[in-house]
């Protein structure tokens, strides 16, 4: 299966689903969104990229405290979701786009999040090599990765490949590993 043919697969699950996303899945998001927040404050007038933002989770525990927040994400029926979502704030914009391929310009988020978005891209270096061109120097990452697709080792590795110094790092009671990681001057 070819990159984009992953990517395709993905879209299509998310569309499918995303009328019915929260009532699956919303608690376990929100249950890793809050242990991230455990190792993260948001700053006033802090800039946030959440990358696949599916239906927008994220915002409600955000956009009260930064500037500006960008949901972006590959697939158009969760990215409505979080447009009814947004529409309870001022400040956030959102991006129907490939998290491989932003049309951001470089440096420009204090704060990136990417829950549940690295076992769902083919190549997850190229993800995050793309989520470090957005963020600014000593940009806050905070990424997870789903237990049943990342060994410990080989996550921790990924991060440590894509020039992120890892702050945080929680798995307990989670199907996942939560990240929390400052971007490393090259």
């Amino acid at each position: 299966m070819t990159s984009w043919e992953k990517k395709r697969e993905i879209m299509q699950r998310y569309d499918v689903t995303a009328d019915i996303y929260e009532m699956r899945y919303a608690e376990e998001q929100k249950l890793k969104i809050e242990t991230a927040f455990k190792e993260v404050e948001i700053k006033r007038y802090g800039t946030v990229l959440d990358v696949g933002c599916g239906t927008g989770i994220l915002f409600d525990y955000v956009a009260d405290k930064a500037e500006k927040v960008v949901g972006l994400d590959v697939s158009r029926k969760t990215l409505l979701q979080a447009k009814r979502r947004a529409k309870n704030f001022g400040n956030i914009h959102l991006v129907l786009a490939d998290a491989d391929n932003m049309p951001i310009k470089e440096r420009v988020f204090d704060y990136v999040f990417g829950i549940t978005l690295l076992q769902n891209m083919p190549e997850p270096n190229v993800t995050l090599r793309e989520v470090n061109r957005v963020a600014k120097e000593d940009a806050k990452i905070i990424v997870t990765g789903m237990k049943k697709a990342f060994t410990f080792r080989g996550f921790k590795k990924l991060l440590s490949e894509a020039a992120l110094d890892i702050v945080a790092f929680k798995d307990k009671n989670l199907k996942c590993y939560v990240a929390v990681c400052v971007k490393l001057s090259r």
